[in-house]
């Protein structure tokens, strides 16, 4: 169920920082969003994601896996007023320098997205877009289904279609996925099949 409140009381907003939930708020615009809490298979397919992702791309090649930071855009005077915390971001050294001691502000190389029931997970992608994001992966919490989206002209992201052999490749870092079954999806870098692996692990 949807509730909008147009002015949250004092004690109730007080309430929700105390909360385990409010690590997941945003704030659109000044507005506060309050997404439902990712559950544990949630939770565990971001845990697992992290783990390849620094273990495969980032430790080799000098660049980082972030997960649940809030972002920002670099010209925003108070990144409180307006933020989105995306499942994790992928930096390059070039975008190190986005990086605060409580947030990013800035555009990451890629942003991704678990969708789960009840979220906003796609009316996030005009803030991104905006940001200059290059890449959106989301993938569905439950069908582990993956969607890779470049930006282009717009500025507005495309939806890449999975090549001849089934893998749908990022152009950013080389990453491609491909889904044989649903609820895993496997994952390598590049074409070495080497780095192949079915996530999650069993």
């Amino acid at each position: 169920m949807k509730a909008v409140i147009a002015e949250m009381p004092g004690r109730w907003l007080q309430e929700r920082r105390n909360s385990d939930a409010a690590r997941w708020d945003e704030v659109w615009d000044g507005v506060l969003h309050m997404p439902p809490m990712p559950n544990l298979m949630h939770q565990y397919f971001g845990a697992v994601l992290v783990a390849y992702l620094h273990y495969r791309w980032a430790r080799p090649l000098g660049n980082m896996v972030i997960p649940e930071v809030n972002l920002t855009p670099s010209d925003e005077p108070d990144w409180t007023a307006n933020y989105r915390v995306p499942d994790l971001l992928l930096l390059t050294p070039d975008r190190f320098g986005i990086m605060r001691a409580s947030y990013c502000a800035g555009a990451p190389l890629v942003v991704v997205e678990i969708r789960s029931p009840g979220d906003e997970t796609y009316d996030k992608l005009p803030f991104y877009a905006a940001l200059g994001v290059p890449e959106v992966w989301v993938f569905d919490r439950d069908t582990k289904a993956p969607e890779i989206r470049a930006l282009v002209s717009g500025p507005a992201y495309h939806l890449a279609a999975a090549g001849p052999d089934g893998w749908v490749r990022s152009p950013a870092t080389g990453i491609a996925f491909r889904q044989d079954r649903p609820g895993r999806v496997w994952v390598r870098v590049g074409d070495d099949a080497a780095t192949a692996e079915e996530l999650p692990q069993e």
